[in-house]
């Protein structure tokens, strides 16, 4: 069997570990109004997720 002639560094041993975690998260326009948000999350702007209103909408929206 196979046994490494050297201890593999840590620094090299993270780099192969990280490629996984180079892709950009989802992110996409809320449909109410238009700010950018997190898939899968209510908006933070106006509080609204799947049509519904599930957070208080924020300060500077309700201003409008």
């Amino acid at each position: 069997m196979a046994v490494p002639k050297k201890k593999t560094s840590k620094a090299r041993r993270n780099k192969r570990r990280a490629q996984w975690k180079l892709e950009m998260p989802g992110i996409t326009k809320c449909p109410q109004c238009g700010s950018i948000k997190l898939q899968h999350r209510a908006c933070r702007k106006c509080g609204q997720y799947n049509k519904r209103q599930v957070l208080k909408a924020s300060v500077s929206e309700k201003g409008r």
